[in-house]
Order: structure tokens, then sequence, then C-alpha cells
């Protein structure tokens, strides 16, 4: 069947790339549609453009299977629609095209927190670069961050603690960079934009003689930045990679990753009443001597081993590390008595972190009584070591006039010292298997048991304590195709989070289990009009009980709740309605609540039952439009509506919906030459991606950018 299906995508391939290639003498790559090397990636099995249904994929299950064989929630995003839709960020890539996840993006958590079916951050959303977690510290993660390198970003929706561990209740992300090609191949770009806007990037790869091949790529961007002063960014991102064909069976590959990231110092803008007024929509608020800087590395040493064609034996080899820098004022309050902001929370932060693991697993397939049959078998190891410093408790205070304001010098009442030292071993065991009953009728189960031991000390209070958490995760599923083209499937899967952040778990947090959850799905996908088009249809339910969570406005404390659950539909679409014109969109509704939290205010008991969770909209949607108007011109418009959100527990402060507005222009210049012109926010809609009653973090007002890109 996958082969059945792959041969009518690479039908359905040729067929859209035919009127690209009869309009004009640039390839379907060239032209830079939504199309680009359809024909080509479906060949390969790698992403294209659509909901990738036939795609192979190990971020839904560790046996390589397709959308359509997996009885979960899946999106495969391909690197190339990423580009040619101008997103130059994880966050823009996964929350324009994903269904149903939106960013809840600050400095704080290093620009990536995500929300996903009512579960906010990354203990409950994970992500994860080519299939390998980093270990996350007082919840920031860093890396990566440019879509440059990036082959395909992998969206499972839904827990997924029974493949990667603790902590993906609400679902995974996994960036797959670009492999090590043994064809030649280079391209380049460079563009411009408002604000300062500066972008470089190269990409080459191909064959060293007949058994070496390696892919490396560049970027960098900088900016000057959109609020003022010291809003400018710039960061640097790295990828390379060599595979050496060791024997026909046996494959290594030696790849390194860096990036480093100086983004924009700003923390919000004040709230006036309920709102944040255009004179301010500008204004940083930050001090002179602020400073943001993260610096990370991933090396991984891969090899996949064929000893005969039903076993696969694979395993990666580790170390990830990652230095992260922050000195600001974060918090702004605007104060009606005085018609002043007061600025408070001065902070000074240093991360220090190594990770050193190792994955090995073995892929066996065959029968079993009879039945077809693919098992799965394997363990992860990981040891972490973690430091941070700080000036904690973050004291400090000054008082500015909001159109007037000297910035000031960073306030350091206790001095920056050592004060959480965590040393984390984790061990685990997983199994999979896929067992087909009939031709039509699969069933895919898993089982993964985790056992983290986490020793954390507070060199301040000479406080500490060593504990050992444990977790079972299971999925128990079914896939139904009554004809090739559809699939019908159900599952019941559990997971486990941790109690914020498992490496940096407090003395407090240490106290209880890690938090356990269960979800209940069932849907549908499929293909049409001769696959030209693809759907997805999901209802589903997860409940979570005994979590913490973040204090709105205070991200160094958090909150029990006894339990939260969610419920929803989700609904994605992709369809080539003519030669020329092509849609695709997705929605998600869900119903998220706290089912069961108090808190003592004010010395009373408060129940926050029945209220809306923390930065969780109840409805996101995104339709993308490509129109190739005449040979050689493709225009695209985008459009991301959120729905609103509260930033408190009582759901008293609301930020509001608001829908983005995104556009691009491509002109095939030559046949290995694209000029694009790319517009966002074109209605300069003021909006907050995160925010507490006190201020909203701003997105991006309106921008362009002129880019220019070549192959070689």
């Amino acid at each position: 069947m996958p082969a059945l299906r792959a041969r009518r995508s690479a039908t359905f391939a040729a067929t859209l790339a035919a009127p690209l290639l009869a309009a004009a003498p640039a390839s379907a790559e060239e032209i830079g549609l939504d199309l680009i090397d359809v024909a080509g990636s479906r060949g390969r099995g790698e992403a294209a453009p659509g909901l990738n249904l036939a795609t192979p994929s190990r971020s839904g299950s560790r046996l390589g299977l397709t959308p359509l064989e997996t009885p979960a929630s899946l999106d495969i995003i391909s690197g190339e629609t990423i580009r040619a839709r101008g997103q130059n960020t994880l966050e823009e890539a996964v929350t324009q095209n994903a269904v149903g996840i939106t960013s809840v993006a600050q400095p704080g958590n290093g620009n990536h927190s995500f929300a996903s079916r009512g579960f906010v951050g990354p203990s409950s959303v994970q992500q994860l670069y080519d299939g390998t977690r980093l270990y996350v510290g007082v919840g920031t993660v860093t890396f990566p961050f440019d879509t440059w390198s990036a082959e395909r970003i992998e969206v499972l929706r839904g827990p997924a603690s029974v493949l990667y561990g603790e902590g993906a209740i609400g679902g995974i992300i996994n960036v797959v960079p670009k492999k090590p090609v043994f064809s030649a191949l280079g391209e380049a770009r460079a563009a411009i934009g408002s604000d300062g806007i500066a972008r470089l990037a190269l990409d080459t790869g191909g064959p060293v003689g007949e058994d070496l091949a390696y892919r490396f790529n560049l970027s960098g961007n900088r900016a000057d930045g959109w609020v003022k002063p010291d809003g400018d960014f710039r960061n640097v991102a790295l990828s390379a990679a060599v595979t050496w064909r060791a024997a026909p069976d046996l494959s290594v590959t030696l790849s390194h990753d860096l990036g480093y990231n100086e983004p924009t110092r700003y923390w919000g803008s004040p709230l006036v009443g309920n709102r944040v007024p255009e004179r301010l929509r500008f204004t940083n608020y930050n001090i002179r001597d602020s400073q943001i800087a993260w610096f990370d590395n991933w090396t991984q040493l891969r090899a996949e081993w064929n000893p005969s064609p039903d076993i696969t034996v694979r395993n990666t080899a580790y170390r990830l590390s990652t230095e992260r820098h922050w000195r600001d004022v974060e918090q702004y309050t605007y104060q009606p008595a005085t018609g002043l902001i007061r600025r408070s929370d001065y902070i000074e932060i240093f991360h220090h972190e190594e990770q050193i693991g190792n994955r090995l697993d073995a892929t066996f397939r065959g029968s079993l009584f009879g039945f077809k049959t693919s098992t799965v078998l394997g363990f992860d190891v990981n040891h972490i070591a973690f430091r941070r410093d700080s000036n904690a408790p973050f004291g400090g205070e000054s008082f500015v006039d909001p159109y007037n304001f000297a910035q000031g010098g960073f306030i350091n009442l206790t001095g920056t010292r050592t004060d959480i030292v965590s040393r984390t071993r984790q061990a685990s065991v997983f199994a999979e298997n896929r067992l087909e009953l009939t031709p039509q009728l699969a069933l895919v189960t898993g089982l993964r048991y985790d056992v983290p031991r986490v020793a954390v000390s507070r060199p301040l209070t000479a406080s500490g304590f060593e504990k050992t958490f444990d977790s079972v995760s299971t999925r128990v599923g079914a896939v139904y195709t009554p004809t090739p083209d559809l699939a019908l499937y159900a599952q019941v899967a559990t997971a486990a989070d941790p109690l914020g952040s498992l490496i940096t778990t407090s003395a407090a947090q240490s106290q209880f289990p890690l938090t356990t959850g269960e979800q209940i799905e069932a849907g549908a996908k499929g293909l049409f009009d001769n696959g030209r088009g693809e759907w997805t249809f999901a209802a589903y339910h997860i409940r979570k009980d005994n979590l913490l969570t973040p204090i709105p406005g205070r991200p160094t404390e958090v909150a029990a709740v006894g339990r939260q659950s969610s419920r929803g539909v989700e609904v994605a679409f992709a369809y080539q309605l003519s030669d020329a014109w092509r849609i695709e969109a997705n929605t998600a509704l869900l119903r998220a609540r706290y089912d069961n939290f108090a808190q003592t205010v004010d010395g009373a008991a408060v129940s926050f039952a029945g209220n809306v969770p923390v930065d969780v909209p109840q409805r996101v949607t995104n339709v993308w439009l490509a129109y190739a108007f005449a040979p050689g011109w493709v225009a695209r418009l985008g459009v991301n509506d959120v729905g609103p959100v509260f930033s408190d527990f009582a759901n008293t402060f609301r930020r509001p919906s608001y829908t983005l507005l995104n556009a691009t222009l491509d002109w095939q210049v030559t046949p290995t030459s694209r000029l694009s012109l790319r517009g966002y926010n074109l209605t300069d809609r003021l909006y907050a991606v995160e925010g507490n009653s006190n201020s909203w973090l701003l997105g991006r007002p309106r921008s362009v950018e002129l880019a220019y890109h070549v192959t070689f």
C-alpha cells in the first residue's frame, strides 16, 4: 500500500509540475510556487508541498510510517514551502502552517514556547532537533531558530511521550535538517528589508568521491529592529554534515550544528487601561546596558546498519551544549496616579548546560502467526549537567516617563551568584509495533518506560535533594483503510510531563510525582481527485492531572493545578484547484478548561475551575493561497487568525484575537535566479504574542523584505 501511494503521489507531483514547466523555461523548483521540486521530493520519500500524507516520517512513529498509516495527527511541512512563504524563524513556520499551534514566545523562554491542544510551554510541547531532544532548564529552548537549514518540520499533535519521554503531552515539534547528498547542489540567498533587515544564506552539498558526501549550510540575519532604542538583533547559524557509506549496508553521518543569537532586547509594552497606546507601540523600556546572548552547539554521530532487508539498526550518539546570558529589566507597569512607568525585576541570569547521550534502536520486519508485522525496540540514555547563576530574588525598581525617559543602567542588589546546580541521569527503554490484521486493518501499539534521576542543589540556601522519577507511557491505535486513499483511525495514548523543567525541579516540586495525562483521539485522512487534494480530520479529548503551571508575570514561580482538560476538532485541507491556483488551509477549535484548580488569594480560597487556561486560544486558522498568474510569476497570500486568550487564572485580563495578513510575490528572473517581495502583517495589526496583566509583548508591525535567490 505505501508503494501504491508513493506512485500516485509521484504521478500527482508530475501533474502539478507539468503546467508550470510548460508556462516558462524554468523548472518547478526555480519557479518557486508551493510546488517546488514536488516530483523529485516525493520520489525520494521527502517532504513536498501539501499535507504529505504519503511521506514516511519518524516523528509520529519510529517505524517510519506515513501520516496515512499513523493513528495520530501529524503535520509535515517541507523546508521549501517554509522558505517560499518567507518564514525565516521556527516560530513563523510552525504557527503559520501547522494545525492549531500558537506561540507564547518571549526572550525568557528563548523565543521558543508553543501551545498545542490546550497545553503550553516546552514542558508540554517538546522541541526536537533531528529527532533528539535537549532537556530544558528553567523552560528555555534557544535552538534551532533559523529555517534555512531545515529540510522539513514535523509536528505531532497530542501526547508523544511514548516516543520521546516525559514532557510531550501537547505534542512535539521536530526540525529535520538538510542531509548530505550524493549529487552536487548549491544555492544562496540575500535579502534586505524594513528596519534595517539584512539576510545572507548559503547551502552547498555533493559527493567527495564515491562513498563520501557532505552538506554545508550557513545563514546570518541582522536588523536595527522596530522598537527603539536597542531593538536590534543579530544571529548566525551553521550546519555541517558528512555521510560515509562504509559498506553497502552501513552508513555513518557526523554532523555539527551551532547557533549564536543576540535577539531583540524587548520584553513588552506597558498597558494603559486594557491596551497599549499607539504612542507607546515602538518604545522599548529596557535599560541602557541590557544584554541577551545564546550560544548552542549540537554534535551527533549517526550510524545505520541494514544487515538484511528485514532488519535495520540505528545508533545516535550526541553532545548538546548551551551557554546563555540575560541582563534586563523585564516588568513594566503603568502608574495611573503619576503617569510614570514602574520598571521592576532587574534580572541577570547565566545558563551553562551540557547533555551527552546515546540512542539505539533496531527495527524488525516479518510475520507473526501469519500477520505482517514491524517492531522497533530501543533504549535512550543521557547525562545532563546544568548550572544557573543569577541575582535572585531579582530586586530593584525605577520609574520613568513613558514619552521622554532615560534608560538608566542595571541595578544588581544582591550580586550574581550560582544558585542552581543540577545533575540528571536519564534512562529509558521503548518498543513499538505495527501488526497488519488484514490488508486494510492495522494495529499500532507503543510502550516506553522512563527513569530520570535528578539531583539539584541550591548553594545560596545550602539545600538540595536527589530523587528518581519514573513514568510509563503507552499508545494503542488502529488504522482502517477501506480504500488506498482513505484512512480511518482511533487511538488511546498516555503521557507524563515534568513539574516545570525536569532538570531544574525545585525541592517543593520534587514532593509530587510526574504529572500524567491521557488522550482519546479519532479521525480520518485521505486523498481525492486523483491525488490533487489531501484532507485530515481529528477529534480528541485530553485530560492532565496534577500539573504545575507558571504564574503569569512571575515566570520563575509555579502554581499547582489539580486537573486540566481540553477537547477539540481539527481540520486540514490542501487542493490544487487548477493549473494556476492552489489552496492550503487548516483550522482548530477547542474547549480547554481548568477542571480542578484553586488558590489562596488574600487569605481566601478562590476557585478557577471552569476557566480557560492561560495563553490558550480556543480557535486557530491558517490559509495559504498561491496563484501562478503569468509565466515565471507566483503570488501567495497567507492568513493567520488566532482567537483571544487570557493572561491570568481568573480570566479577567483578556488579550484580543488577531488576524495577520502576509503575502509574497516571486519573479523567476532567469532559470537559476528568483526575486521575491515579501510583506508581513500587511494591515499593520497591533497584536500581542505574550503578556500579563501589566504589559503585552507585541508582534512584528507591517514590514517588507526583498530577497534574491540563486542556484548553482
